[in-house]
């Protein structure tokens, strides 16, 4: 088995997915309370460190890893996207900076990298570290990487994507970037999607790509949700109206744009503002923290269960969990989808460790064939007729109200 150490390992995405890919978890690290009570519930054999990355030496993680220096094949995590404003904690060149007691989480896996010297690893993040033009975190990581090659004559080379997790099975359009690295020097080829957006009846024939999974793949043979449990149903203001919004549609559906009745203005809301599942089409990105009319929303005008959540996010079945909705919530949205671990797991075993695996991904949601008809949508209440009208379309990026309040 290799051998794997997790940082930031929330519920255990990351973790899933290399251990369908043959890795084994020597130890997690982790903050929140509730990851933690996860993770010892559901896997007893991961030793998990529950603390601040900043609070724990690298000795420590070691010692209940049961491994020593240069000993571990890959160190894994997705550090939180809160850190990059506060890439001035380690000025470049400064190895030092990264013992500081400042130091964020993202220095801190730098460090847990620079004293375990694993033989590769693999850092998960926010789509958002790689933006052009606002990549200071994505450079704050190379530039550490680097410094690190030069204080302990490692040749960790970094290879980096944004990789759309739809186009390798995932049955969600969630974006992610990931960067890979070997100790060795050796490049990281990342690869190839595997599936694709086609239209019905559409699909090229020449073509390799599969269509995306969807929704109705990830879930289709669940049934209703056990009674017991709670926080299922939708309330707030605008609960009524989500049954008049068909499948795989927002609030847009009542614009003057779209097929309902003229209560909003064009873009006026987030685009998760009601939106509900398509049965034919992936999953929206999965909201860690959704107010009461932000979905996406099961087709069944109701929030999505734990199983289905876990589902989505291709986590392996018969996880539990022993928490409140709003942990539940948080925790899954959070998560990295477990199937693009196994994918890249995967590779890294093939091209770094010259031991490919055989045979089929574990956690790819099957093809479900007989997709059941959408439900009609019920009309408008009568409560929300006092919003009909001629609304006006948002006024563009950078004119709305709150860009316009806070350039003032």
């Amino acid at each position: 088995m290799l051998k794997t150490i997790s940082l930031f390992s929330g519920i255990g995405g990351l973790d899933f997915g290399f251990e369908a890919a043959g890795f084994e978890t020597r130890v997690t690290l982790e903050l929140d309370k509730h990851a933690c009570r996860a993770m010892r519930l559901n896997r007893p054999s991961w030793e998990v460190i529950e603390g601040d990355i900043n609070t724990v030496p690298s000795t420590l993680i070691l010692e209940k890893a049961n491994l020593e220096r240069g000993e571990a094949d890959i160190l894994i995590g997705g550090p939180p996207c809160q850190p990059f404003s506060k890439a001035g904690y380690w000025a470049k060149g400064d190895s030092l900076r990264l013992d500081d007691p400042r130091a964020d989480t993202l220095t801190g896996y730098l460090r847990v990298l620079r004293d375990t010297q694993p033989r590769a690893f693999l850092l998960e993040n926010v789509h958002g570290l790689a933006y052009q033009g606002k990549d200071e975190g994505l450079r704050y990581i190379l530039d550490g990487i680097d410094q690190i090659n030069r204080d302990t004559g490692s040749n960790y080379r970094v290879s980096w994507r944004v990789i759309k997790c739809a186009e390798y099975g995932v049955p969600q359009t969630r974006e992610r970037v990931f960067l890979v690295g070997s100790r060795d020097g050796l490049q990281f080829q990342f690869p190839a999607p595997t599936h694709g957006k086609f239209m019905a009846g559409q699909q090229d024939l020449l073509s390799e790509l599969e269509p995306f999974r969807t929704a109705w793949d990830a879930i289709g043979d669940l049934g209703d949700p056990p009674c017991e449990e709670q926080g299922l149903t939708i309330g707030g203001k605008w609960a009524d109206l989500l049954p008049s919004i068909p499948e795989g549609e927002n609030y847009l559906w009542h614009t003057s744009r779209g097929g309902g009745l003229p209560l909003f203005g064009w873009r006026t809301r987030y685009w998760s503002f009601l939106l509900k599942l398509s049965k034919n089409l992936p999953s929206w990105t999965i909201q860690a923290q959704p107010g009461s009319s932000i979905g996406p929303f099961h087709w069944d005008n109701r929030r999505l269960s734990f199983k289905e959540l876990c589902r989505l996010q291709t986590f392996p079945d018969g996880l539990a969990l022993e928490c409140g909705r709003t942990e539940v919530q948080r925790m899954l949205g959070n998560a990295v989808p477990s199937l693009v671990a196994e994918v890249l797991a995967r590779e890294i075993r093939s091209q770094f460790f010259r031991a490919p695996l055989q045979g089929p991904l574990k956690l790819l949601p099957p093809k479900r064939k007989a997709v059941p008809s959408t439900a009609e949508c019920q009309t408008v209440p009568a409560k929300y007729f006092d919003l009909l009208g001629d609304h006006a379309d948002h006024p563009g990026t950078g004119k709305g109200r709150l860009a316009v309040k806070m350039g003032a």
